[in-house]
């Protein structure tokens, strides 16, 4: 008798764990599959406009990248409607998928709300995912053997370039626009970004990657990007608290530098043991799964000490970057990352609402002057860093400070966590995206500019030391 209780007893529970799991939690069962509908619907139009963006970016030769975004803005709540997000002043009424979802299925408003909220987590989780895999790729594709031999010049530019415009921007904001704190410290970081990928594809263009100037500014880029890491993992993580806190700053700094550069120093021992696991294992994804197993539970670790998943993500790609497999390993990341890279840089683009700036509306203009005052300081903060380099006469200062400028993916990156902590106001976030945004494209040109007289680039079959660069 007892043991026929007992069968039962287990029965049930195991009904009970097998039965119909949704989506997510919030979400009633049989609303599970228009919440899958609606997941892929969406990417179907992200994937779509990320193509055409990028493509007619190239076309008029600018990063592939801002195409992404500007594809992202159109689709988003500035223009269509197509991909929308809570939060906003749009419901799920507005949006251009829940329409069709609802002509399809009859929910009733509530059921469609519920939808909504699901299916913007799904594509938001998505989204983050590709912003770890970015990071990763952008670690991978950091040169550590490059960033050792680029002395000390290209470092004083890196911290000049890190140190004027944050300096400058987060006091500008605080002072002029009494901004809070906190999310002057933000956009202040923002601006400390420079986009190794762009830059160097406009020095190869030229025939300057491997001139003086352009060795300093790849340089002075790559330091850029961990320096930049560091300080987004230091300023989200106040953004979590809400508060300054010198302890909790200093902390926060020591072991984002520590966790970093303990990576690296490890990264040696690492290399070793991921190489003999990849040789031991022989079907497929040997390569692959290691090495995502190892980027996702450096990303965890960010997090768990309260610092950044990018970090952990940054970190790991800086240690696989001298493993023996990496140039292999480089070629099976960009599939994933073409798959998850463009969902975040198309959300990115289809959370900002241009309309905050909009002149005419007198309440946007406090907005729109900040919006200025970003770009100036983004630009300046740069330009200064060719100044920086001394016991180099003849060089071309203004070509390294220019060089310096572009912000692409990097600056986005800064933008989509601040958007997603919730630290930054609209007209701030905005701000920052088309801060980015114009000074990736003025960089190519007025680097052209600066350096004047180009020289030609290698031929096919001579060597070049560019490194793969990241189209977004």
């Amino acid at each position: 008798m007892f043991l026929n209780h007992t069968i039962t007893a287990l029965s049930s529970g195991m009904a009970s764990l097998v039965a119909p799991i949704p989506l997510l939690a919030t979400v009633e069962a049989e609303n599970s599959p228009i919440v899958m509908s609606g997941v892929l619907l969406s990417l179907v139009v992200i994937y779509i406009a990320s193509k055409i963006g990028a493509e007619a970016a190239l076309k008029f030769d600018f990063p592939p990248v801002l195409g992404e975004l500007v594809a992202g803005v159109i689709i988003g709540i500035s223009a269509l409607h197509l991909i929308v997000f809570p939060g906003s002043e749009l419901s799920a009424s507005d949006s251009g998928i829940m329409t069709v979802l609802q002509s399809i299925n009859h929910l009733s408003p509530a059921a469609l709300t519920s939808v909504f909220e699901s299916q913007s987590e799904v594509i938001s989780v998505l989204a983050e995912l590709g912003v770890i895999i970015l990071l990763f790729e952008i670690g991978l594709e950091s040169d550590l053997k490059q960033l050792k031999q680029v002395g000390i010049q290209a470092t004083v530019v890196a911290c000049v370039g890190v140190a004027v415009p944050f300096a400058a921007g987060t006091a500008g904001l605080m002072i002029i626009f009494h901004t809070a704190a906190i999310p002057a410290i933000f956009a202040g970081a923002a601006l400390t970004a420079t986009s190794i990928g762009i830059t160097s594809k406009v020095l190869s263009d030229l025939g300057q990657l491997n001139s003086k100037e352009g060795q300093i500014i790849v340089g002075a880029a790559v330091i850029d990007d961990v320096l930049g890491i560091i300080v987004l993992a230091v300023v989200a993580s106040l953004a979590k608290t809400g508060e300054i806190d010198v302890v909790n700053v200093i902390y926060l700094i020591v072991s984002a530098t520590v966790f970093l550069l303990g990576s690296i120093l490890l990264g040696g021992v690492f290399d070793k043991t991921f190489s003999a696991v990849v040789v031991q294992l022989k079907t497929r994804g040997n390569i692959l799964i290691p090495a995502f197993i190892f980027a996702y539970f450096m990303a965890f670790l960010g997090n768990a000490i309260h610092l950044e998943a990018i970090l952990g993500a940054f970190a790991a790609g800086l240690v696989l970057d001298e493993s023996d497999v990496r140039l292999e390993l480089d070629e099976l990341v960009k599939p994933i990352a073409d798959l998850f890279v463009p969902i975040f840089f198309v959300t990115v683009g289809a959370r900002a609402d241009l309309g905050v700036l909009n002149p005419t509306v007198p309440d946007n203009r406090a907005g729109l002057l900040i919006a200025v005052f970003l770009i100036v300081v983004a630009i300046l903060g740069k330009i200064v860093t060719g100044w920086a380099v001394f016991g180099q006469p003849g060089i071309n200062r203004l070509a390294i400070g220019v060089g310096m400028v572009p912000r692409g993916e990097v600056g986005l990156v800064f933008a989509g966590i601040g958007s997603a902590s919730g630290v930054l106001d609209k007209p701030l976030e905005v701000s920052i995206i088309i801060m980015v945004i114009l000074t990736t494209f003025l960089a190519p040109p007025f680097l052209r500019i600066a350096f004047g007289d180009t020289v030609e680039p290698p031929a096919s079959g001579e060597p070049s030391s560019e490194k793969t660069v990241i189209s977004g």
